[in-house]
């Protein structure tokens, strides 16, 4: 497995003169004035919100916005997450000399499989099982035809991750890690506590949930047009599907207030780069992973 992008963090910009040596350059400092713009790109872009009813069929269509959007790109449209395995080594496949102890991972949002199958891809655990849920019918139907998708060790199913009751093929206290890559970010703010709540329930006790979605700031809030905001800092994309950008203060209320523990949430500032069109885009993602502790044992009294 080739692991060719470095753990972020480790290609620093020192010199403003070599900016276009490479695509991407980590940690990016802003200064005042560049906090300063955002915020008020923000302030503008989001100084029309959308009315009632526009915001209503948002939240009632959502399904189909998603069908609409895997029917046009299929699976064209999002690279597979080889990269997933550097950030979160804990994904990544056991290695021949080590024990391979059964594992359950569970990806919310899975589309149409660019976590999962570098998994299965590159995995060799006979007792691996890997599920995908989906909030669109369409992308899971697309990731059952990818040639890699193997039935004796993922299972694959439609899944509003919102709903007061989830409808899911194993059991609550059960899942080794849950995986939630830019789509929390797609889910209205009001019901973002209630997945966390969820997420909560179905890890084992020391289970462990991997986490990356948009920050606040993030090139692709600034680029919103007024009018196409649906509340703070929640917008919808042209295609219909929406996207919210987050502070690390609210990733963690999150999951905290969900019983979890904390244990990496940093602010990914990175600045990609068109060396062709010597132009500048500055990225902002929240990457993040929560703990479920671990059950205390039993005190026996005599």
């Amino acid at each position: 497995m080739d692991n060719a992008r470095p753990q972020f963090g480790n290609r620093l910009l020192k010199d403003d003169q070599d900016v276009f040596q490479h695509n991407a350059w980590d940690n990016v400092e802003w200064d005042d004035e560049q906090e300063k713009l955002a915020r008020e790109s923000v302030r503008v872009n989001s100084s029309q919100k959308m009315c009632q009813e526009d915001v209503q069929k948002y939240e009632e269509e959502a399904g189909k916005f998603w069908d609409d959007f895997y029917s046009v790109h299929n699976n064209k449209f999002f690279k597979d997450r080889h990269w997933l395995f550097t950030e979160f080594p804990e994904l990544a496949p056991a290695a021949a000399s080590e024990e391979k102890a059964s594992r359950m991972i569970f990806e919310i949002g899975c589309g149409v499989g660019n976590t999962i199958i570098p998994i299965l891809k590159y995995s060799q655990e006979e007792d691996l099982m890997v599920y995908g849920g989906d909030f669109s019918g369409k992308a899971i139907e697309i990731l059952k035809e990818d040639p890699h998708f193997d039935e004796k060790r993922c299972e694959a199913f439609v899944l509003d991750a919102t709903a007061e009751i989830w409808d899911v093929p194993f059991q609550e206290n059960s899942i080794d890690i849950i995986v939630i890559i830019f789509v929390m970010s797609a889910i209205n703010p009001a019901r973002m506590s209630h997945v966390a709540q969820q997420v909560a329930k179905y890890l084992k006790p020391g289970g462990l949930v991997v986490f990356r979605d948009y920050g606040l700031y993030d090139m692709a809030q600034l680029r919103f047009k007024p009018g196409k905001c649906l509340e703070e800092n929640f917008y919808v994309r042209g295609d219909g599907t929406r996207v919210y950008f987050f502070t690390q203060d609210e990733v963690r209320e999150l999951f905290v207030k969900a019983g979890l523990t904390e244990e990496q949430n940093h602010i990914d500032r990175r600045l990609q780069v068109n060396r062709g069109r010597q132009l500048k885009m500055y990225r902002v993602w929240i990457q993040a992973k929560f703990r479920k502790p671990a059950q205390k044992p039993e005190v026996l009294h005599c």
